[in-house]
């Protein structure tokens, strides 16, 4: 029987390789990084006087005028984030909490141009809020109260069933909101809202991101992160919850984005928040040159390595985890080729697996800089500059 993810593994592997474990408790099916033993970058230092939080008392009616008026930024994502979402209890729960008068946790939010607001921390709660209340602002299913704990009199029923006196209460329930003023620095507000722990689950890095940097590069991760191409590469195991197959395009992207031999970065989650702000600049034209570049890597890469492709058991039997770094300097170099050179590398797909293989067991930097302080510089430019070689070293016969 084949021996796949989580299984005890042949001997010879350089790496043990643990799995990522989401907020549900489940596997990821990306490996698990590991810090630098001494951590090579902390976050830049700052000047206190740079943090601008602003903590304010506002009414549920004013969030939803303001969510009206398209100066409230939810970026909810129904569709695409159904099994992260609450479901129709829990958010009835919490409207049963307004109507009994129990206050809601203070919301975290990030000040835009204009002056509108990004929600970053209490998505879940606002959307109950606003499914019960008012869903044709997000095009969403009115919400039906169900599962109640107190008051299973309002059992089946919806906002406009409540007597005037509930749904003004409702309306008027105060709400606090600590607001990131617009003068604060990314990396400072990157920062803040990475200390936020909501209902006992810390935000992740991509969640803010996606949150505090609004615009097309929340659909382009999206949309690429929904691609059959990246699916059969990856063996569709990569995991949707709470983004994570949308931070491994985005790493992707950062370095198409930037030639990762110029990396010098010392923080490299301020790097990715950098590629957002980069994705979003591109034309509709550049956007759709990448994702077609992207398709022809995942396809390439799924032909070349087939089910060990983004991992580190190419040349074994048993199939390790993803490798987000493996990913992204795999996929990059493949993007970075010609066609007629991807179709080379097809058809010497067993020279291709094979020299991989090796530097795997022979490189121990290359290794290494696969699996530990993947964001460290030179670790970075190691394992884009070996998976290249390979590459050329293939097409040139050599």
């Amino acid at each position: 029987m084949e021996q796949d993810e989580g299984e005890p593994g042949e001997q010879g592997l350089l790496f043990e390789n643990p799995v990522e474990i989401g907020a549900n408790g489940r596997p990821t099916g990306v490996e698990l990084e590991i810090p630098a033993d001494e951590p090579g970058r902390a976050a830049e230092p700052f000047d206190p006087d740079s943090v601008s939080i602003d903590i304010l008392t506002v009414t549920v009616e004013d969030l939803l005028d303001r969510l009206a008026r398209g100066a409230l930024d939810l970026a909810p994502d129904f569709q695409r984030r159904a099994s992260s979402m609450w479901g129709e209890v829990q958010q009835s729960r919490l409207i049963e909490s307004l109507l009994l008068g129990i206050p809601l946790p203070p919301f975290f939010m990030a000040q835009q141009e204009n002056d509108d607001w990004s929600v970053v921390d209490g998505t879940q709660r606002l959307t109950a809020l606003v499914r019960f209340m008012a869903p044709e602002l997000v095009d969403a299913t009115p919400l039906a109260l169900r599962g109640l704990d107190f008051l299973e009199q309002f059992d089946g029923k919806g906002y406009r069933e409540l007597t005037g006196r509930l749904r003004i209460r409702l309306r008027e329930t105060r709400i606090v909101v600590h607001l990131v003023r617009l003068g604060t620095p990314e990396a400072v507000k990157f920062n803040v809202f990475s200390r936020i722990n909501a209902a006992g689950t810390a935000l992740n890095a991509q969640e803010i991101r996606h949150a505090m940097i609004p615009g097309p590069a929340r659909d382009f991760l999206a949309d690429l992160a929904e691609e059959p191409a990246f699916g059969e590469a990856t063996g569709w195991a990569v995991s949707n919850e709470r983004m994570t197959d949308r931070e491994m395009v985005l790493r992707y992207l950062a370095f198409r984005l930037s030639p990762p031999e110029e990396y010098r970065q010392n923080d490299f989650e301020q790097f990715l928040n950098d590629a957002m702000h980069r994705v979003n600049e591109l034309s509709d034209g550049q956007r759709d040159w990448e994702a077609r570049q992207f398709r022809e890597a995942m396809k390439c890469a799924q032909t070349v390595f087939g089910r060990h492709a983004f991992r580190k058991s190419v040349g074994r039997t048993r199939k390790s985890p993803i490798n987000k770094a493996l990913f992204e300097s795999v996929a990059v170099n493949l993007a970075d080729l010609e066609d007629r050179q991807r179709e080379l590398l097809v058809t010497s797909r067993d020279m291709v697996q094979g020299d991989l293989a090796y530097q795997l067991d022979v490189d121990w930097n290359f290794a290494r800089a696969l699996s530990v302080a993947t964001g460290d510089a030179e670790n970075v430019r190691t394992r884009f500059r070996v998976v290249k070689q390979i590459f050329l070293g293939v097409l040139s016969g050599d």
